[in-house]
């Protein structure tokens, strides 16, 4: 009970900082690092996160797997009726009912994952074999995004995102489980700040919903794929995995359709 409190305590932070520097990008001409560095409640947005980040290492001490995922995936729910309220608006039923959709296929999907039990360990090959299919992947997903609708842009550049952060999700495993290597230390922050870039540039689109449900979906996929392909961890078989998928996908969608283009964020 304790670590499912905690975890739910941790989602709440990390909506609540991904709501603060999506209402601080939004609209933005220069969805910058350095621009939003100097918006202090971007940077409040990112203290929260890290606190909701840390809030959910703390829960994983604390209970099973099966317990504190799920938790995690309930920033989604949160995150869009913070988000309304910051730009002045209450989130729609259609809107809250595909993200319960999204949330639902997530859930499903994180339990359903095998846990691996041998020691995760990478070669320098493997990394950089990591970071060149993360990295080919994010810049295909972010050219793609200059040919759609504006939910469409913001779905496949939060999707980079979530393929960086997957990677770097990738790479925390193999230093924390497989021992410390400085080179691994020294490639760490490549994907991750590229990622939050990426993340910036998908929440200046507006349609937050679809930005944050898609890096959701994106980041853990990343991670199980990179898990299978490098690692040799083992994939969900069955017909649940493909249910699950397909649940997040039919959520993602619906919250395109409903999630509306947020307005222009003063500059100031």
């Amino acid at each position: 009970m304790l670590a499912a409190v905690i975890a739910l305590v941790g989602s709440l932070f990390f909506a609540l900082g991904a709501a603060l520097q999506q209402f601080e990008a939004v609209g933005s001409a220069k969805p910058g690092l350095l621009a939003l560095l100097r918006r202090p409640r971007w940077l409040i947005g990112g203290a929260s996160i890290l606190a909701g980040g840390g809030l959910h290492i703390v829960a994983l001490g604390l209970g099973p797997l099966t317990v504190v995922q799920p938790m995690g995936v309930a920033s989604l729910l949160f995150a869009l009726p913070i988000a309304a309220t910051l730009h002045g608006r209450k989130p729609s039923r259609k809107e809250l009912t595909a993200a319960g959709v999204v949330a639902s296929g997530l859930i499903g999907l994180v339990l359903l994952v095998p846990e691996s039990d041998g020691p995760t360990q990478l070669s320098p090959n493997g990394v950089l074999t990591l970071l060149g299919v993360a990295g080919v992947a994010a810049v295909l997903l972010w050219a793609g995004s200059k040919a759609v609708s504006p939910a469409g842009r913001a779905a496949l550049l939060a999707t980079s995102s979530g393929v960086l952060y997957g990677a770097t999700a990738t790479l925390m495993r193999v230093l924390v489980d497989g021992g410390w290597n400085w080179w691994y230390l020294l490639a760490l922050p490549v994907p991750a700040l590229l990622a939050l870039m990426m993340l910036q540039r998908a929440y200046a689109v507006g349609h937050f919903g679809v930005s944050f449900a898609s890096l959701q979906i994106a980041d853990p996929l990343t991670a199980v794929a990179f898990g299978a392909l490098l690692l040799g961890e083992p994939l969900p078989t069955g017909i649940l995995p493909v249910a699950a998928a397909l649940l997040t996908a039919v959520g993602t969608v619906a919250l395109a359709r409903t999630s509306p283009l947020e307005a222009h964020n003063d500059p100031a």
